[in-house]
């Protein structure tokens, strides 16, 4: 416990009838990267919201690196903060929007903080750039900068990628990561977009209607989900109905029996919801049989939609593998079983 640097506490916040955040639990150790995944109406710019200061919560305490911050005004926390839309002043330079959180220095010192702020960042040589001459990616840059330069405890970022178009996204992506790496600063980013929050995050935690579903590694979520929300909401994955056999086992029909991983106590007959990844599937000679419906190019592979008796599954498979139309037999190297009915 004595790395948890920061603490989120069985926060509780409630607007009105609706329960936004629910004793929701994460700790953050020193330096790591925290990613608040989830569909619209998760809590998570909500629990950024809670973080930063600008709402208090019903139930429940923020802790950081030991010390209760709570009560505390989002000034006195020493929080850093970029918004969705970066909130760059456009009347001025890159210099100065870096500086605006320095007002206490005297001028030699807020210049060296600047260059300091801008070589972190790459933007060396952009001091007297008008904000309104840089690229996306550039600003958001700026935006990192301004907000590290008041030395924070703590970086939130409020959806830091959405603005940009999907090429500039994924540079942007790497140079943020990159810069991130390089301060060491303990980081909660908030996000919608599952490679955005893999790429950034050292943890990922997956909210859903205000509750935590599951937060580990992006390995840890993507290969052992425990619940059927996490397994369907991160990656692609195709869901069937079969019954727990012994062994580790389903049977999904007559003859087919698939290894699963099961989510919690279930006993052998319990109803299942399986969920399969589209790489784990494979044609074979026996199996699930079906038709290929529909086949996707990918590059060197191919995605294949495959009709079974049992529902539609998505099949990654080498482009050549089947043609539309071709009747096909589906094998799973590895799949993960839920308890019906239980989302």
């Amino acid at each position: 416990m004595a790395n948890e640097f920061l603490q989120l506490q069985d926060l509780t916040k409630r607007f009105a009838d609706h329960v936004a955040v629910a004793d929701l639990s994460i700790a953050v150790p020193r330096g790591q990267v925290l990613a608040l995944l989830g569909p619209s109406g998760s809590g998570k710019t909500t629990t950024l919201r809670l973080l930063a200061g600008f709402e208090r919560p019903d139930a429940g305490a923020i802790h950081v690196d030991g010390t209760d911050v709570t009560s505390l005004t989002p000034a006195q926390r020493r929080f850093g903060m970029v918004f969705q839309h970066y909130a760059l002043f456009p009347h001025l330079t890159v210099a100065e929007n870096v500086a605006f959180g320095l007002a206490g220095r005297d001028g030699q010192s807020r210049r060296d903080r600047v260059a300091e702020m801008l070589k972190l960042v790459d933007l060396t040589g952009f001091q007297e750039r008008k904000v309104t001459e840089l690229s996306g990616g550039q600003q958001q840059r700026v935006a990192v900068a301004r907000a590290l330069a008041p030395e924070p405890q703590i970086l939130l970022l409020d959806e830091p990628l959405s603005n940009l178009d999907p090429g500039l996204r994924e540079r942007t992506r790497r140079e943020l990561r990159t810069a991130l790496t390089k301060i060491g600063i303990t980081t909660v980013l908030v996000t919608h977009e599952q490679e955005e929050a893999f790429a950034l995050g050292d943890q990922v935690a997956v909210l859903r209607d205000g509750r935590l579903e599951q937060v580990g590694t992006p390995i840890e979520l993507y290969e052992h989900p425990r619940t059927l929300f996490v397994a369907t909401f991160v990656g692609r994955a195709s869901r069937l109905t079969g019954m727990l056999g012994s062994g580790g086992r389903a049977r999904l029909d007559a003859g087919a029996d698939w290894v699963v991983e099961t989510a919690g106590q279930l006993a052998p007959g319990a109803p299942v919801t399986v969920v399969v990844r589209p790489e784990a599937l494979q044609f074979a000679d026996a199996g699930l049989p079906g038709t290929v419906v529909e086949r996707r190019y990918t590059g060197s592979r191919a995605l294949f939609v495959v009709a079974l008796r049992q529902g539609m599954v998505e099949v990654e498979a080498p482009v050549r593998a089947a043609d539309v139309g071709d009747a096909v037999h589906v094998v799973a190297e590895r799949a993960h079983a839920f308890r019906r009915g239980k989302e």
